[in-house]
């Protein structure tokens, strides 16, 4: 089955933000990401996506789901444990199908920790099951 824009209430400027509290488990060494006690990027990477699933799961019709099929950030600042941080992705694109969230993550002081894109499929949710 093909989705278009008929077929979703998704528009450009659709935005969620959530709120994450770095914890021991996020961290590169714990994740293996490397061996420093500060946020992992993989971990930094599942926020943003997170928040870009957030952004559209309201507007989404009846068992429609997103599928991440593109990442591109670039992880600009060390967090350390105990720091709270807010992902927000917000819907840059839209082609048929295929949606384009620029996507960040920022402290509490607003600093930008990374910054990117990330791109998602709408898909049917029956065709993973």
């Amino acid at each position: 089955m093909a989705y278009g824009l008929a077929m979703t209430d998704v528009a450009v400027g659709n935005r969620a933000e959530l709120t994450f509290t770095v914890a021991a488990v996020d961290t590169a060494d714990a994740l293996g990401s490397g061996d420093v006690p500060v946020l992992a990027t993989p971990r930094a990477i599942a926020w943003v996506e997170a928040a870009s699933c957030a952004a559209v799961a309201d507007v989404l019709k009846s068992g429609q789901t997103t599928v991440g099929t593109h990442v591109e950030v670039d992880h600009l600042l060390p967090t350390w444990v105990g720091a709270e941080v807010v992902a927000d992705a917000m819907v840059a694109e839209i082609s048929g199908r295929r949606l384009r969230f620029e996507v960040r993550l920022v402290d509490t002081e607003q600093r930008l920790l990374l910054a990117g894109w990330i791109d998602r499929a709408i898909v049917d949710r029956e065709k993973f099951s």
